[in-house]
């Protein structure tokens, strides 16, 4: 994700019908329809069994799947009998943003729009005479929730089975005026219920529900998410501003849009950034609503998603940051992540060719609730919090750290350790010896059999391989999956016992999910090698698939692709094609609902043209994107159908 508002956003399972791919679990035990009505033949493996056939990159011999989402992929399992199967898969959306769609209560609300803090819409006045409300054209974190008990169905006008999901939109690109709206509104979250046909797995919107946000002051800029083993939906907030420096205008606006009324930019009680860069946690109920719980004792830092371990208590996260850390939270309590320790990890290079290789060691930053971090950021002011300087000082005590790029020379407040911990976690982690130079370490999954955490490094460069961190490796600019092997028996720097058997301890990157950069874009304008992954972003692991699948946030793929990769054989395969312009976001597998295997797939901001990138197809393809997506406002959420039931 881009960190900046004047850049450009790019910086299988048993799918029947809806957005979600639907593949085999164990074993797959009865006859399914398909997406298309037809039937296939039940199949009986193992785990791993099933491969993806992958898909060529669309180019303008085709032009039209350039600008959609493109599935020309299939999937290969074992029928009855020993009897090799292939199923087709193709892309389903539940709707594009920007529609109207079946709201509680017998009314219609607007899919992926905007609501201030009191939940009145937020409509663009850009345009004399084209008032209209707000409504994002990126849809980004989505979880798709196990079964929850004591639904009404007919309430819901559910016939089939009751399945709910949690979709969050991160921001919108422009008003109607067409200037630039990056993180100037507050981010919109939505509980959607499906009515789930138990022949097919296919999956129908029945309902859409707005959650509140005042609760937690609002959400900003809300990413990558991921379902928590107690089945609720894990947020994220991207981008913490410097609350040491003028707050940015897209900050201001926020605040302003928030709260409906632009002197609250100057209330300091309203516009206070110390609230924001957080985990949202977002519990659905069974009348397919949903409420949103704030957590504040998992660090300040830009949040990109969070995942939690097999023991329900060891959180990884990524920090989307391009002088980003590694961060581990491990509760005191299994499914509650209202109290725990915050770790930041320094790495030790063990190889710097390619990607590279290190080890982990890790430093403990602070135990903390999260109640009483919200109080601090209520209450305190940066420089109650520490003194940061921009010039070595005179005075003794100071510190020079890194601070997204910057030499800063800082000092603690006395008394003050716990609040510079949790609200200047970046700056705290620095003073700790944490390792602050990895470059935008987006989606983070765990393979729990194997304990194996995986990473998605979007771009390797600037401080990972100019000298200036504690990383020193060679690249690609196209990035890298790295691999984490997770193990229990640590101490943290002080000595003491880190109380987890899920911690990081070694990082390399992994051979098949490393990007190449070319020297000279190809004849479509590519900048990396189509048929590699590039600047991953998005990445979920399925148990029993034994499949890792990437999406891609790239600025040097002409069209961004998504890509399975089975962790047992190591091949790599192109699954679908963003359209041009176009982010995957969204990603996620759940190995069984009722049954069916899903994986959800959006994507966000199509036709966002960059030069030279699109130089070559943005005239072939900019009226079809514009065609496609309401002249690029709109985006989809949806999912890959067509794979056979799982049981």
């Amino acid at each position: 994700m881009s960190e900046n508002a004047t850049l450009t956003r790019r910086s299988v399972v048993k799918m029947l019908g809806a957005a979600s791919v639907a593949l085999p679990i164990a074993r797959l035990a009865h006859a399914s329809g398909m997406a298309n009505g037809s039937a296939h033949e039940a199949a009986s493996g193992k785990p791993g069994s099933l491969r993806f056939k992958g898909m060529k990159a669309p180019d303008l011999q085709d032009p039209k799947a350039m600008a959609r989402v493109s599935v020309g992929s299939r999937l290969g399992y074992q029928g009855t009998g020993g009897t090799d199967k292939v199923s087709d898969l193709s892309y389903h959306a539940f709707f594009k943003t920007g529609d109207e769609v079946p709201g509680p209560d017998g009314s219609t609300v607007v899919a992926g729009g905007y609501y201030d803090i009191e939940g009145k819409p937020i409509m663009d006045l850009s345009v004399e005479g084209e008032k209209r409300q707000f409504f994002s054209d990126c849809p980004d974190g989505m979880a798709l929730l196990q079964p929850i008990d004591g639904v009404d169905k007919e309430a819901l006008g559910v016939k089939g089975n009751p399945v709910f999901a949690v979709v969050q939109f991160e921001y919108t690109s422009r008003n109607l005026a067409k200037n630039d709206m990056y993180g100037h509104l507050p981010s919109p979250i939505a509980v959607l219920t499906f009515d789930q046909d138990p022949d097919t797995g296919h999956l129908k919107l029945v309902r859409y529900a707005n959650v509140p946000t005042a609760s937690s002051h609002g959400l900003w800029i809300t990413c990558g998410a991921s379902r928590s083993p107690w089945n609720t939906h894990l947020s994220s907030e991207e981008y913490p501003s410097d609350a040491f420096a003028p707050y940015p205008e897209r900050f201001r606006a926020f605040i302003a849009n928030l709260y409906g009324d632009r002197d609250a930019i100057d209330d300091p009680e309203k516009a206070n950034p110390y609230l924001y860069n957080h985990i949202p946690e977002v519990t659905v109920n069974a009348d397919g609503t949903g409420s949103i719980k704030k957590h504040y004792c998992l660090g300040r830092i830009s949040h990109e998603l969070v995942q939690v371990c097999p023991d329900e208590r060891t959180v990884l996260m990524g920090d989307d940051h391009t002088n980003g850390g590694a961060f581990v939270f491990v509760a005191d309590r299994p499914r509650d992540l209202s109290s725990g320790t915050l770790y930041a990890a320094h790495w030790e290079q063990v190889s710097g060719k390619g990607p590279g290789k290190g080890k982990l060691s890790w430093n403990r930053l602070g135990h903390a609730m999260s109640d009483e971090i919200e109080h601090l950021a209520k209450t305190l002011k940066a420089t109650d919090i520490m003194d940061v300087m921009v010039k070595e000082p005179a005075e003794e005590g100071f510190t020079k750290i890194v601070y997204a790029g910057n030499e800063n020379w800082v000092r603690v407040k006395p008394g003050m350790e716990k609040a510079a911990a949790f609200l200047e976690t970046h700056r705290f982690a620095a003073l700790r010896g944490a390792s602050l130079g990895f470059t935008k370490w987006e989606g983070t999954t765990v393979n729990g059999a194997d304990k194996v955490a995986y990473v998605a490094m979007s771009y390797i460069q600037g401080p990972m391989v100019d000298g200036t961190s504690d990383i020193h490796v060679e690249g690609p600019k196209a990035g890298a999956v790295y691999a984490l092997k997770l193990e229990g028996g640590q101490h943290d720097a002080f000595g003491d016992p880190i109380d987890s058997e899920w911690m990081p301890v070694t990082m390399e990157g992994v051979e098949a999910l490393t990007g190449k950069d070319l020297d000279e874009a190809d004849d479509l304008g590519n900048l990396a090698d189509p048929d590699r992954v590039a600047n991953p972003d998005n990445i979920k692991y399925s148990e029993d698939m034994r499949t890792l699948f990437v999406s891609e946030d790239s600025g040097l793929h002409v069209n961004n692709f998504m890509w399975a990769y089975n962790v047992d054989d190591r091949s790599c395969t192109r699954v679908l094609s963003a359209p041009s312009g176009a982010e995957s976001t969204g990603l996620q597998s759940v190995d069984n609902i009722n049954g069916w295997t899903y994986i959800m797939s959006n994507f966000q901001h199509p036709g966002d043209w960059e030069s030279p990138l699109h130089d070559k197809v943005k005239d072939t393809l900019e009226p079809l994107i514009d065609q496609n997506y309401k002249n690029r406002y709109a985006a989809e959420v949806g999912y890959i159908a067509g794979m056979p039931a799982a049981r």
